[in-house]
């Protein structure tokens, strides 16, 4: 008698518009210990392998929860050396969402809490649906969050309003969330799904390029100075006019007709 194999913690397919969904379902509360790691950073080498995959959209398949934390119980079992193992493994997937190299959104229906606020801060936008709420929690576990939450939170509600967050590990609504600029667009009940992939499809179609050099260039703003960020921004822009994608869109433009971007 063969055992049934345990079902993947996380599934992904294209939606033929350049988009690739990513599903969490590891019950109950998709918590973000090995089993998500490994799916994650397997979902991202299919993205990879797929030169027509521009978004990515992450998603739960679990009721109520986005993403619920870090694995708790991996961590009070683990000593020092596999704690910072762990650290270091979930901190290098959400840094592979961070990346420009394609656009990521999140979107969040339920409870993302902990490693699950981080796993969305890291994506390129966030939406939110009205049940959604968001808190970093590690204070009261005697830790900090630590897979990026001290340091995107910040540049998104500013220093004030995430220690508020942080400092007393409460949860935020969305309705909150939106007003401060911690969720990026708000959906209709149980529509986070259903508006991030439209969404999704909207910004497949615009050009890669550009939209990476945006990312570059805001992501440089948080970094350098007035001065040198407009220097960056001048040479991106150019380097976009004469090896990107600019040709094509101004021509479109003057020929009234969609541009065709790669």
């Amino acid at each position: 008698m063969t055992t049934p194999s345990e079902p993947a913690a996380v599934s992904w397919e294209a939606t033929g518009q350049g988009v690739l969904r990513i599903i969490l379902h590891r019950p109950p509360a998709n918590a973000l210990g090995v089993p998500l790691i490994e799916g994650l950073n397997q979902a991202l080498d299919a993205a990879s392998a797929d030169a027509g995959v521009k978004v990515l959209v992450v998603e739960s398949g679990v009721p109520g929860f986005f993403a619920a934390g870090a694995d708790i119980r991996h961590m009070a079992a683990a000593d020092g050396a596999a704690f910072a193992g762990y650290g270091d493994a979930l901190r290098a997937v959400l840094g592979r969402f961070a990346g420009p190299e394609r656009i990521s959104i999140a979107a969040v229906e339920g409870l993302a809490l902990g490693g699950g606020l981080e796993l969305a801060l890291a994506c390129t936008v966030r939406v939110a649906g009205p049940q959604a709420r968001f808190g970093l929690p590690e204070v009261k576990l005697g830790l900090i969050p630590g897979a990026g939450g001290t340091q995107r939170l910040p540049r998104l509600v500013g220093r004030g309003r995430a220690l508020d967050i942080m400092l007393t590990g409460r949860q935020v609504g969305a309705e909150e969330a939106f007003a401060i600029g911690l969720v990026t667009r708000l959906a209709g009940h149980e529509a986070a799904g259903t508006e991030a992939l439209a969404l999704a499809g909207e910004l497949s179609r615009l050009s890669r390029p550009a939209q990476q050099a945006v990312i570059r260039t805001v992501d440089a703003s948080e970094q350098t100075s007035l001065p040198d960020g407009l220097a960056y921004e001048a040479e991106q822009v150019q380097g976009l006019f004469e090896t990107g994608e600019a040709k094509e869109g101004l021509n479109a433009f003057l020929e009234k007709r969609p541009p065709d971007f790669a």
